[in-house]
């Protein structure tokens, strides 16, 4: 399991690296935000393949799923943040953001529940094909991590029983 796990550290990351750097100090790209995001579902594909036990074609057929749900759940994210920095300015008395408060709390919470909804998908797509045992560790996963959004490099883990 440990071969296959570190077959998957050099063999996905390879178009992120393929990648041209930050273009300048300051800028906010989208090429740097993408990296990030390609290091995030990598570190998701990496912790579920050792928690399921995967064998490579099934972690790459899982990095798949989750890419086509990450290009649904992107626009998403961008709403709740634009909405979420319209309710930070108008929290600090910004007046032009104070007209725009419930109809950006509003966006909010549409938003959150359609990522709500996605997450359920996501769980059935990634489940579809496990066994009980292994649905029930990736729901473990997906419920300490609300939802693969929150994956990040952890420290130790706590033992599964293995």
């Amino acid at each position: 399991m440990k071969r296959m796990t570190w077959a998957l550290v050099f063999a996905l990351p390879v178009m992120a690296l393929a990648q041209p750097g930050p273009k300048g100090p300051g800028a906010r790209d989208t090429d740097r935000m993408a990296r990030a995001e390609q290091r995030q579902r990598l570190r998701q594909v990496l912790e579920l393949a050792d928690t399921l036990e995967l064998d490579s074609a099934q972690a790459l057929k899982m990095d798949e799923t989750l890419r086509r749900f990450e290009d649904r759940r992107r626009p998403l994210r961008e709403q709740v943040r634009d909405s979420a920095r319209i309710l930070h300015l108008a929290s600090r008395g910004d007046s032009a953001a104070l007209g725009q408060v419930d109809a950006a709390a509003q966006k909010v919470f549409d938003a959150r529940a359609q990522i709500a909804a996605l997450d359920r998908e996501l769980y059935q797509a990634l489940a579809k094909d496990l066994t009980p045992e292994k649905r029930a560790r990736l729901a473990v996963v997906m419920a300490r991590s609300e939802g693969m959004k929150g994956m990040k490099a952890k420290g130790p883990k706590e033992s599964r029983g293995d």
